[in-house]
């Protein structure tokens, strides 16, 4: 007996998501007097450009970002790839071997987005329940971008908390302004 699907039975489909819906556009236009007279669509076009904007400089940045209103910090970092095999099946089809994806642009590295409020860990509460997903215009641009500029990305190692390389790279960004400072006040002359 031969399987044959069943055309009429009903689909599965992946909830979507709609991130700036009638409320908040109702809200927007209470809170802020620049947007009271503007339009809806209009409201979704600007809150579009600045994560726009806000994703650009992601990218740009080695660093990455603070969210506004101190919600989290979003940055790329350079992991080392997975041990499970990354099976390339259109070129194992034609050579009827197993072929893996390797990444030779950029050294066998990858790029992730990653999200953390490791930093405002204690200005709000339930600060855990945040989370963050990329959009698809996003994740392709970082995937474009960094066989390119791979080397620019924080390197992160795979055993490591990001809270942890988080407070490395904050220490290590104030002894560099301590230093600014104490090279204004230094007087050579002076015991």
């Amino acid at each position: 007996m031969v399987y044959k699907p069943d055309l009429k039975a009903p689909r599965y489909r992946r909830t979507g998501k709609k991130t700036v819906v009638n409320d908040m556009v109702d809200h927007i236009k209470q809170e802020v007097f620049a947007a009271k007279y503007l339009d809806a669509e209009l409201i979704k076009d600007v809150i579009l450009e600045f994560n726009n904007q806000l994703w650009n400089t992601v990218i740009d940045k080695r660093d990455g970002i603070e969210i506004p209103c101190q919600i989290g910090h979003v940055f790329i970092g350079t992991c080392p790839m997975k041990k499970k095999k990354n099976i390339d099946f259109k070129t194992t089809a034609d050579y009827l071997k197993t072929i893996q994806h390797r990444n030779w642009e950029s050294d066998n590295y990858l790029a992730k987005i990653f999200f953390t409020t490791y930093a405002t860990k204690y200005r709000f509460k339930h600060n855990d329940l945040w989370g963050f997903e990329a959009n698809r215009v996003f994740k392709r641009t970082v995937g474009k971008t960094y066989p390119v500029e791979w080397k620019k990305y924080v390197v992160i190692d795979p055993k490591m908390k990001i809270s942890n390389v988080f407070r490395i790279k904050l220490k290590e960004m104030e002894r560099v302004e301590n230093e600014k400072d104490l090279l204004k006040t230094y007087n050579e002359f002076e015991f």
